[in-house]
């Protein structure tokens, strides 16, 4: 059953504040290198394409939902921060807050639409499946220019390889079918390389 407005509302607030506050508290209490996909950009567009898939129908209610769920996470990280380790509650609404902020409209839009593709058919549902792959894959990218770099060690090796076999798990669970799961796999690295034009673009590594 296909949810109603108000329960994609609803989910789209609280889900959005436990998905900053937990992030958080993710960071503060995983040992490394597991407690980076704290700091992965890449885990909250995941986040973004999973409430979509949870919509199924409906891209307009999909792309507001997990623009709005992104939105709010923002917020209710930088609580957590406060509440855990302190920080000022002023960052809430620091500049770099409202750059994050609208990164997430950004990335909701894309990735909400893409959860609701996923359920579909034809290529819509090839380029939905692929999507969440493509941004781990992307931000494995990141990790690899790293390598080699004395400054991090094997630190990128790890975070490269997390990715790597994240961005594959994803696309499986998503993906059903044998063929379609293949045939996201084989989308997902073009899609990756747009994606890594666009985190550089977007300052990102």
């Amino acid at each position: 059953m296909n949810p109603n407005t108000t329960q994609v509302a609803v989910v789209a607030v609280v889900g959005g504040f436990l998905l900053g506050f937990l992030d958080f508290v993710w960071i503060a209490s995983m040992p490394y290198p597991f407690a980076e996909l704290g700091n992965s950009s890449a885990v909250w567009a995941v986040a973004a394409f999973g409430f979509g898939y949870w919509v199924r129908t409906g891209w307009l209610r999909a792309a507001a939902g997990a623009a709005g769920a992104l939105v709010v996470a923002v917020p209710s990280y930088y609580l957590a921060a406060t509440l855990i380790q302190g920080d000022d509650l002023a960052i809430m609404w620091a500049p770099t807050a409202l750059l994050w902020m609208a990164f997430g409209v950004l990335a909701g839009v894309v990735f909400g639409v893409g959860g609701t593709w996923a359920r579909g058919h034809g290529w819509r549902q090839v380029v939905g499946v692929a999507l969440p792959g493509a941004v781990l894959l992307a931000e494995a990218a990141l990790h690899a220019r790293d390598i080699g770099d004395p400054r991090y060690g094997r630190d990128s090796l790890w975070l490269l390889m997390i990715n790597i076999a994240l961005a594959v798990a994803v696309v499986l669970l998503a993906g059903g079918r044998t063929s379609v799961r293949l045939r996201g796999l084989a989308a997902a690295v073009p899609l990756a390389a747009a994606g890594f034009a666009a985190f550089r673009l977007g300052g990102f590594g």
